[in-house]
Parts: structure tokens; sequence; C-alpha cells
């Protein structure tokens, strides 16, 4: 088999992420669950940036976020997602590629506009998520780039992306491409709403063609309706060779065939903004595991990255990642 072209490909929401900080009081002025993420229509979107003080646009989305990590860890990455030919689809375009992840999906020009995350960042760091999924969700198998897909380690994939049909039959046309060329599959639960709509479908996926499953304790107990973290586990490690369960400030679990292995979080001074933990979290394992590193050393990476990210307001790091590891003897 020839040596892959990247480390990782990843397919997700091509989302512009608009980040600022607001009091609770603007949420509660708004109607807006804190700490939550709700979808709203592109005019319910105007009206919120609208009432939004000072911002920065940067391109996100959960499994975008996941490859800007890699590339700053030093690692090839590459991404599909759907943006329109707009002001913000050229955001999102050249963002991306900015930070060393390859993208050549074009653009859409026809149907809805770019995907738009609003994230309102309170004092604590928790954040607040309006988003508007535009042209994300209009992916289809005219995007997926089988070479690309042949040409990648491991094939990242976003649970987000799995409510509209023809981003569904995407998901599962890159995910056939990926096994018929010896590759691996990872999967992200992305969220407990997301596993509620989707369980069956997401239970058959991960047992016929998952490799690395990514999901926090929620996402778990939700995939297998249970109250009990290390019921979620083991059911986790049947279906799959390889799971990791995140649990914020508790750490993580990585389950294999060899057993578990239980990963401390990084200490952090304060908390600014939790978003993009989880994102981080995968670009850390993801980028060892390419890299051949033993699983307690891809956990270590992983908690360094979420660590770094909570770390500041945003979901890119501020910090280079390859840096940092090597700083703390995490990478030679």
């Amino acid at each position: 088999m020839p040596e892959p072209r990247f480390d990782v490909l990843a397919i997700g929401n091509a989302i512009v992420d608009i980040l600022a900080r607001c009091d609770d009081a603007f949420l509660e002025a708004r109607g807006l669950a804190k700490g939550h993420m709700q979808l709203v229509s592109a005019e319910e979107a105007d009206r919120l940036y609208g009432d939004m003080g000072p911002a920065i646009e940067i391109s996100g989305g959960s499994a975008a976020n996941s490859m800007a990590g890699i590339a700053s860890f030093g690692g090839r990455a590459a991404f599909i997602g759907r943006v329109a030919n707009d002001q913000l689809g050229r955001v999102f375009t050249h963002d991306i590629r900015s930070i060393g992840v390859a993208y050549d999906t074009p653009a859409a020009e026809n149907g809805a506009p770019t995907a738009r995350c609003l994230v309102l960042v309170t004092p604590d760091g928790e954040r607040t998520m309006s988003t508007f999924l535009g042209a994300s969700v209009e992916l289809d198998n005219g995007e997926i780039n089988p070479q690309a897909i042949c040409d990648a380690r491991i094939l990242y994939l976003e649970g987000y992306l799995y409510d509209p049909p023809e981003a569904k039959a995407a998901f599962h046309e890159a995910a056939d491409h990926a096994k018929a060329a010896g590759r691996k599959v990872a999967l992200s639960l992305s969220d407990p709403f997301c596993v509620e709509r989707h369980r069956d479908a997401f239970l058959s996926f991960i047992r016929t063609h998952v490799d690395i499953l990514f999901a926090n304790e929620f996402e778990a107990r939700a995939l297998y309706q249970c109250d009990d973290f290390n019921a979620a586990l083991q059911a986790a490690s049947t279906d799959c060779p390889l799971a990791i369960l995140t649990r914020s400030a508790k750490g993580s679990v990585i389950v294999s065939g060899n057993g578990a292995i239980e990963v401390a979080a990084n200490p952090v001074e304060k908390v600014v903004d939790t978003t993009g933990a989880g994102d981080l979290y995968a670009a850390g394992f993801l980028f060892g595991l390419a890299r051949g590193l033993p699983l307690g050393d891809c956990g270590a990476l992983a908690s360094l990255a979420a660590a770094e990210i909570i770390s500041h307001i945003g979901a890119r790091p501020e910090q280079n990642l390859g840096v940092l590891a090597k700083s703390r003897n995490l990478l030679s």
C-alpha cells in the first residue's frame, strides 16, 4: 500500500464561526439557553449578529477544527465540506487553507448561503451557540473525492453531518471508499441530541464501518441508553476496536482489545472558552495515532490540545501544538 498523502482527511460541516463575548443578561434577553447549541434560520442568525458586540470570524465546524489542530501539530490534514460562493464562503476557504489544511471542495454556485455559527462566550468560559447550517448540510456525493479519501491514513467523520439524507449518503460512500482502500475510519458522535435522532443508524454504522469512535460521556450514555459511564464504556468496547470517551475535567478513557487506559485532563489555570475542546482532543489523538504512537501517548497529546484550546477564546490553537508538545516531551 502506498504511503498516504494525508494523515487525516475529515468530512464535516463547513461553518464560519463568529465569536463574541457577552454577559448572562444578553442571553436571557434573547431567550438563549446558556451552554447549548440551537439551530436558527438565516433571518434569526442575521438578527442575532446585528445585536452582538465585536466579533472574530474564523473557519469552523467540528471536524474542520480538528483538522486545524492536526495541522498545528505538524500533521498533514485535509477537509471536505460545502460552502457557497459568497463572502463567508471565501472567508472559510482562505482561512482553512492559510493554516495548512488541504481544502479543494468547489464552492456551490446555487442553494443556501454559507453556514455560520454565532458563538457567545460568557465570563465563565461557557459558550452558547446559534447555528445556521446553510450550504454545509447540502453536501452530497458530488463533493466526495475518492482519491483524496484513499490518500489519507484515517478518514474522520463528523456525526453532525448525519441529519440530511444526501449528506448521510455521502458519509457512507466516503467510509466505503476508505475501507476498500484499507484505511481507518473514525467517527465523532458530536452531540447527545444527534445521537438520539440517529441511535439505531449510528450503532449499525459503528459496528460495520468504524475503527475509532470518539464520544463524550453524555453521547456514549445516549447511544447505549444507560445512566452508567462504565456500562457505556463496556458497550463501546464491544462495538468498536478503539473507543475514546471523554469526561471533561475527569479526563478520558481509551478502550481497545488490550484493555482500558485512563488519561488525566491537563490542568488549566483558567477556563476561558470551552469551544472546540472535544474537537482538539480528537486532533491530538488522531495525530498521534497516524504517527504510530502508543495509545497512552495519543491520549496525552489529546489532553494537551484540549487544555490549550480552553485557555483562550476560539476553537483554534493560539500556540503551535507541535512546539508545545515537544516542550512537554510528548513529541521528539
